[in-house]
């Protein structure tokens, strides 16, 4: 079973100007999704690589969409298979790919113990019972695997997605604004597609959960050096951005 690796995560690492890099790229998220999406999906693997070995991994990830983080993690050597609710998403880029299953990341239909590493990027805040995907994530995880949750955090600038700033108002006063503004309702539905989930909610399940090992909880985007946000109560749900949990299952 793929383990923890020295190389090569030894080329990647949480520096100011990588922080910089995905700053950049985000504000082009819905205008220009595969620079955006190309950028996290490349540093996702170096990211990933710093807690376990890629090359012959068999892994999942829920909610990998059209398929940006598929190249990427089958370049590093993985073998990957990939679950996504809306089929819009994934024939974003043409046809769906081999390996990728329609299903509910609520309720996976995977066996338990079927994946050396499972993953999920930003969907988290996607889904009505977020902490229960996060324990069917762990449930089809093999003992010793890991588990990488990352997922944008609600009081955050990019909380409310295409809504922000106005989801500091509420979400469903975000959501009018913008229907009133273009005419449509956003993509991100605010009480449908899209819920408030907060640092303080990941951390308590992080803390509480009794399945896995926490190897690390940091702020996805941030250099290394910005970890100590997350010791601070109400700091951390506004600069944060984007909280990631990585676990390994005991």
């Amino acid at each position: 079973m793929p383990g923890s690796v020295t190389s090569p995560a030894t080329r990647w690492a949480a520096t100011l100007g990588r922080s910089v890099r995905l700053f950049r790229d985000f504000r082009v998220e819905q205008s220009d999704p595969g620079r955006f999406y190309g950028a996290l999906a490349r540093d996702s693997v170096g990211q990933v690589t710093r807690y376990t070995r890629l090359d012959g991994a068999v892994m999942l990830d829920v909610g990998g969409g059209p398929g940006y983080f598929h190249e990427a993690f089958q370049r590093a050597g993985a073998t990957y298979f990939s679950l996504d609710a809306d089929v819009g998403e994934l024939s974003g880029l043409g046809e769906i790919l081999p390996g990728t299953v329609v299903g509910s990341g609520m309720q996976l239909p995977f066996a338990d113990d079927s994946f050396d590493l499972c993953y999920s990027s930003n969907v988290l805040e996607h889904v009505a019972e977020p902490w229960r995907m996060a324990e069917e994530m762990l449930r089809v995880t093999r003992p010793g695997g890991l588990v990488f949750i990352s997922y944008t955090v609600w009081f955050g600038p990019w909380g409310g997605h295409e809504t922000s700033p106005w989801h500091y108002l509420g979400g469903a006063r975000a959501r009018a604004r913008y229907r009133r503004r273009h005419g449509h309702d956003p993509k991100n539905k605010y009480g449908e597609s899209l819920f408030a989930v907060t640092t303080a909610e990941g951390l308590r399940w992080a803390r509480t959960q009794q399945a896995a090992e926490v190897v690390a909880t940091v702020p996805r985007y941030h250099p290394a050096w910005a970890t100590w946000v997350l010791r601070v109560p109400v700091l951390r749900e506004v600069v944060t951005w984007n909280l990631a949990l990585v676990l390994r299952k005991r």
